[in-house]
């Protein structure tokens, strides 16, 4: 078949390109399907291109022809079942939807699955938008982020839902930031604290606040709740030149059943599974994509292109990860199906995962792929050709569940418990993790951070103090919820902003201040994230200090020099004669603690020979009630 070859009809789409996306390798199909300016006989207007194969007739409908189906008819492509028309003089900005008639001649009202651009909620029409025409000027950015390893450099992501991150004292869109807006005061926010990369919630259009942006319905429209398309090409470009990297969070798992969404998009299961026992999720009301559907697959490969490279995203967040992969997930005896081999994986979607990853690991433009995977599937982040998955990053869900049940326990019963903060370095080495404390685990009655923490007032501060610093210090990449690095006291409510008033009481701004200094301090020493997944990068002191509740461990990276030696005390209690057994001579310099912060000159602590905690030699170092004590050496 020649390339240069062309259906009948506007000549738009070629022969080629309904071959390759049958074969589901058309990863630029975007440019092709949904709606684009072009100019046919001399006349300028609007183009569309739907997939509908099992309509008996499409038309497109829209302000001009007052939205009635037979006004404007489509025409199917050989039997690719794409449908296309030109609309001559039809500009941007203007709504319009697929009245698709089924076979039994029901008449179904669709969104544009391709739409780059959707109506404000609770309208639910497609809007005709043109998105080649934004002028980048992260140039500087893209270059070194195709040169750096995403590995061996820092990550702490400061992950935001935009909806209630600030609000403006304004009813118009209750009062949400635009792009424009967040675009600068939360890079101001970010880099003063020190985050290097903001991930943000549901960006991609999605009918219902409620979701959270976890129940999509225009995979390729940044949702109009903040602006418009170039409006957040401007947010990302922006951010970039800031030095700070954007993740988006994506959704491939599932989709809602919304009359205007996916669902039934030609009145039968098009990008769902037929049978229900895979196509839906009973727990979440939702449809599940058909992975088995190459023009599926095709659909949600080049989304995620589309995201990372024309809005220049630094990588994607895979939402629900393991409920792709388990036939039974989420499903009782009886009521799922299993593979051709008897068992519960999803073949289809390992191969998707496998397909995606390969393609975006090919295109080497430094963007990571990232899985919420909340199980103990194997090689999650090995390459596809070693029989991995291919992501670059695994959530480590493991560590957050064991970190949070230690936290939270009075302090007189962890030494009870030591063993949930020493479980996550026995397996650190076996992907390359993200240790998360994201949105999931303030909301639903589970608590913000501060209040998950035992004791009186102080003592909450003091305990997130801890525990936060263990996490700097623990091997992974970081992620923290919005509000929770300055003690936001109510769950997360995505209806009202967060409490920045807060941030003008005292043990809110010295928590503030404080983890500043922590995500400052890890991004100064190339130890706490050049070896994330490499022994040579950690070493206990002593793991077994339970009784007391003391961890003290050492993290470094390949060159050895400016080590960090951590010593954490998760107790009231003061150690006034407390000492650390620590691996050669020399002079440690106390750079943290958590009454002062970050310590610029470091106060220096001579090492004296001398058996302890295994170690030649040992430091003396007064340990206050809940103290914590980062040496560099």
């Amino acid at each position: 078949m020649a390339a240069k070859k062309k259906q009948k009809g506007t000549g738009f789409i070629t022969d080629m390109d309904c071959y390759l996306f049958g074969k589901g390798t058309h990863y630029e199909i975007y440019e092709k399907l949904g709606a684009h300016p072009r100019t046919l006989g001399g006349k300028k207007g609007m183009y569309f291109a739907v997939w509908a194969p099992h309509a008996a007739a499409v038309g497109l409908v829209c302000d001009r022809n007052q939205w009635l189906p037979d006004a404007a008819p489509m025409t199917m492509l050989g039997t690719s079942g794409i449908w296309e028309i030109f609309i001559p003089d039809m500009g941007l900005g203007e709504l319009y939807k697929y009245a698709i008639t089924t076979r039994d001649g029901k008449v179904l009202f669709k969104a544009d699955p391709y739409a780059f651009s959707s109506e404000y909620r609770p309208g639910t029409a497609s809007v005709t938008a043109d998105i080649d025409h934004f002028k980048w000027k992260d140039t500087a950015w893209m270059e070194k982020r195709k040169e750096t390893d995403a590995l061996t450099g820092p990550m702490s992501i400061y992950e935001v839902h935009l909806g209630s991150w600030r609000k403006k004292e304004r009813e118009e869109k209750d009062g949400v930031y635009t792009y424009v807006e967040a675009a600068h005061e939360l890079a101001d926010y970010v880099k003063e604290m020190g985050y290097t990369h903001v991930e943000l919630l549901g960006i991609a259009e999605h009918p219902f606040d409620g979701s959270w942006g976890y129940q999509v319905t225009g995979y390729f429209a940044p949702t109009s709740r903040y602006g418009t398309p170039e409006e957040f090409m401007y947010f990302v470009d922006h951010l970039h030149r800031k030095g700070i990297g954007v993740i988006l969070d994506w959704v491939p798992a599932h989709f809602p059943k919304d009359a205007h969404g996916l669902a039934d998009f030609d009145g039968q299961p098009l990008y769902e599974y037929a049978d229900s026992r895979k196509g839906e999720h009973p727990d979440w009301g939702t449809k599940v994509f058909d992975y088995e559907k190459t023009e599926v697959k095709n659909f949600l490969i080049s989304n995620a292109i589309y995201w990372i490279e024309k809005f220049h995203v630094d990588g994607l967040r895979v939402d629900a990860v393991a409920s792709m992969l388990y036939l039974d997930y989420g499903r009782s005896a009886g009521n799922w199906v299993p593979n051709k081999y008897g068992g519960h994986e999803n073949l289809e979607a390992i191969e998707f995962f496998k397909h995606l990853n390969s393609v975006l690991r090919g295109r080497k433009n430094g963007a990571v792929m990232i899985a919420e995977e909340s199980t103990a599937w194997p090689n999650v982040t090995k390459r596809p050709e070693d029989d991995g998955l291919g992501f670059t990053f695994k959530w480590n869900m493991g560590w957050m569940h064991d970190f949070l049940e230690y936290m939270k326990l009075d302090p007189y019963f962890r030494k009870y418990n030591h063993n949930k903060m020493t479980f996550g370095l026995t397996y650190f080495t076996s992907e390359n993790y993200i240790l998360v404390l994201s949105h999931d685990e303030v909301v639903h009655l589970k608590c913000s951070m501060i209040n998950k923490m035992p004791g009186i007032y102080e003592d909450k501060f003091a305990n997130l103090k801890c525990g936060y610093t263990f996490m700097l210090g623990h091997p992974g990449k970081k992620l923290l919820f919005m509000g929770q690095d300055f003690g936001q006291w109510h769950e997360w409510d995505e209806k009202v902003s967060l409490d920045w008033y807060l941030t003008g009481e005292d043990q809110h701004r010295s928590l503030q201040s404080y983890v500043k200094d922590l995500l400052h301090l890890y991004k100064k020493y190339p130890a706490l994230y050049r070896q994330d997944n490499d022994w040579n990068g950690f070493q206990w002191i002593n793991a077994n200090d339970g009784d007391r509740s003391i961890f003290s461990f050492i993290r470094r990276d390949e060159t050895g020099k400016k080590s960090l030696l951590f010593v954490i005390n998760f107790t009231p209690m003061e150690r006034e004669d407390y000492r650390v057994g620590v691996p050669a001579k020399g002079t440690y310099h106390l750079i943290l603690n958590s009454e002062d912060g970050l310590l610029p000159k470091g106060i220096p602590y001579k090492a004296v020979k001398g058996e302890c905690d295994g170690q030649p030699y040992s430091v003396s170092y007064p340990l206050p009630p809940y103290g914590t004590a980062v040496f560099r050496f």
